[in-house]
């Protein structure tokens, strides 16, 4: 039986993490911060019109970092927070689910039927353009190559976050438009775990590297900025279920459309899915409301 060997590993950390007012303090124009040697120092900002609504109320500053980036330079990493109270999903009445994926980013629809497409198609070339220059790179194995893939990864990840802030704006501005209440999203927890070995290969990378649930959180929190419950459903079977008479069946889906085998009913499959959350995310409501959790019981009508 072999010995493990402990190895003492050294390290320069390239982050801090900053308390506020006790080791901070910040104005639109400044940043305050404490130091071991100096004591406070002051440090012009470059601020920007849309950040200035985030130095007043209902906003408050909260713990944040002093974080050293690739190229070398110190940034000021702000963290902002406010209450926001939530609604009752008892109050809603007009749900709307959301099927993310990969020929649409997302498509939603609403209780009423109204829907969107969100299209990737272009989105879907660029990161295709990424992958082929990675695989080039990494057949070269070269230390340059290795920079530049370093460079290509963040540049990518990046693009893809700009990308998830855009559409989740536009989901939440839909909602907003057509008065949801409550919007639906699949819990997709364990989706590269479930799926992988259902994809072809060359489908992985798209699918592994889409940033589904960062897409999610940013619907999740821009939703409750504006009042709208967001809940998380069951994924299993959205995409083959008919929305019509309830089959469950794989050839149901025919490439981007949706047949059901059972009834004939035809529709987009994406849009199809989003039909199922909306409806299962309708049915949790009903489904709190018959087991008593959203019942209000009168103590002057019990004898």
């Amino acid at each position: 039986m072999k010995k493990t060997k402990w190895q003492k590993l050294e390290y320069t950390p390239s982050s801090m993490t900053l308390s506020y007012k006790r080791d901070y303090t910040i104005t639109e124009d400044s940043v305050s911060i404490t130091t071991f040697s100096s004591g406070r120092k002051n440090y012009k900002i470059q601020n920007y019109d849309y950040a200035k609504q985030y130095f007043k109320e209902p906003w408050k500053f909260a713990a944040s970092k002093v974080v050293k980036h690739d190229n070398g330079d110190y940034y000021f990493h702000l963290t902002v927070s406010q209450e926001i109270e939530e609604p009752s999903i008892e109050e809603a009445s007009t749900f709307m689910g959301v099927d993310v994926g990969i020929n649409y980013l997302a498509v939603a629809s609403t209780t009423d039927k109204k829907c969107k497409f969100f299209a990737g198609g272009e989105i879907k070339n660029k990161r295709n353009i990424y992958s082929k220059m990675r695989a080039r790179l990494q057949s070269k194995g070269t230390l340059s190559a290795k920079r530049v893939l370093k460079r290509l990864a963040g540049k990518e990840q990046r693009f893809m976050k700009d990308v998830n802030h855009c559409i989740s704006k536009a989901i939440v501005k839909f909602a907003v438009q057509e008065k949801v209440s409550v919007i639906g999203l699949e819990d997709l927890t364990d989706i590269r775990e479930n799926t992988n070995g259902k994809l072809r290969k060359k489908q992985r990378y798209l699918h592994n590297s889409w940033a589904f649930r960062q897409l999610q959180s940013f619907v999740d929190y821009k939703a409750k900025q504006v009042g709208i419950l967001v809940e998380y459903v069951n994924p299993e079977y959205t995409s083959q279920t008919c929305n019509r008479c309830n089959h469950i069946s794989k050839n149901n889906i025919k490439g981007l459309r949706f047949h059901c085998e059972a009834c004939g009913f035809e529709l987009n499959a994406d849009l199809n899915g989003a039909r199922n959350i909306e409806h299962r995310t309708r049915d949790s409501r009903y489904i709190l409301e018959s087991q008593g959790c959203l019942s209000t019981i009168h103590t002057d009508n019990l004898s």
